[in-house]
């Protein structure tokens, strides 16, 4: 049966995002219980979680429950946070390869919509996307992003698409997100379709910008000529001591795949 929230549509507001390079206890202790809603049991459950640990199951535990349930836990309890991130695309995958017969075989996209539930609730910037964990910003952020990349592979320009894709691949990283990589990415997706609109298909995005002032309307071009100088500098050219925060690269990669977009639709005008 359908919950009485999913039967009328009700839900809470999305949490502001504290949470991003941690796996806090309740989630830990969630996630086996969103497992085994999804079809798994405690012995199943124990072999995804002791392969991705790579750790021995106690051959002294047998009995479900409390046994195998409280390893399960435990194991999950006292792992590395990023390790938890693991074992979330383990048991998606684990669910998609062997459905069974709960919520009509859908047993994998329960555990998804459940996870990112309880990520949003929770303020977990994370997002479980085709059994793989995303970085989660803002709802305008994800907006954003979703657009942009869908408009570009409408219109043919595949390779911005896919440097975006690839910014947040980067912004998703465990343990540590890869930042400069981010920028660099976002920074060649726009550079990209600038130099398709243009029809230069060899000068930079900062000569671009120069040499064709209304391609962006002003002022919003000189902020673009500063954020490219800021991008190229943190992106291509770090400095000793001057490595960048995750919200500037986020920041970066969400005005850089805006512009794209509005560049892209531009030319089709």
């Amino acid at each position: 049966m359908t919950r009485f929230s999913d039967r009328f549509g009700y839900q809470p507001d999305d949490v502001e995002i504290t949470v991003r390079l941690d796996a806090p206890e309740e989630l830990r202790e969630i996630i086996v219980d969103i497992a085994y809603e999804g079809g798994l049991k405690p012995h199943s459950l124990r072999a995804i979680v002791c392969r991705v640990l790579r750790k021995r199951a106690d051959p002294n535990n047998w009995s479900e429950y409390p046994n195998v349930n409280n390893e399960v836990r435990e194991n999950l309890g006292s792992c590395e946070w990023y390790r938890v991130y693991d074992i979330v695309e383990a048991i998606y995958k684990e669910l998609l390869k062997s459905p069974g017969n709960l919520h009509d075989g859908q047993s994998a996209e329960y555990f998804a919509r459940e996870i990112n539930n309880y990520f949003r609730q929770a303020g977990i910037g994370w997002q479980l996307i085709d059994g793989r964990l995303e970085t989660r910003g803002s709802e305008a952020f994800e907006y954003s992003l979703g657009e942009a990349r869908d408009e570009l592979v409408e219109s043919g320009r595949s390779t911005a698409a896919n440097e975006i894709h690839q910014a947040i691949a980067d912004l998703s990283r465990r343990p540590h997100s890869d930042i400069t990589g981010a920028i660099q990415h976002a920074l060649a997706a726009l550079e990209c379709v600038a130099r398709d609109v243009s029809g230069d298909e060899k000068a930079t995005l900062g000569t671009i910008l120069a040499r064709n002032p209304s391609l962006v309307p002003s002022p919003l071009n000189q902020a673009l000529e500063k954020m490219w100088g800021f991008a190229s500098e943190q992106g291509r050219h770090l400095r000793e001591g001057r490595e960048p925060s995750y919200e500037e690269a986020e920041l970066t990669v969400h005005v850089a795949a805006a512009v794209a977009r509005y560049l892209s639709k531009k030319i089709e005008q």
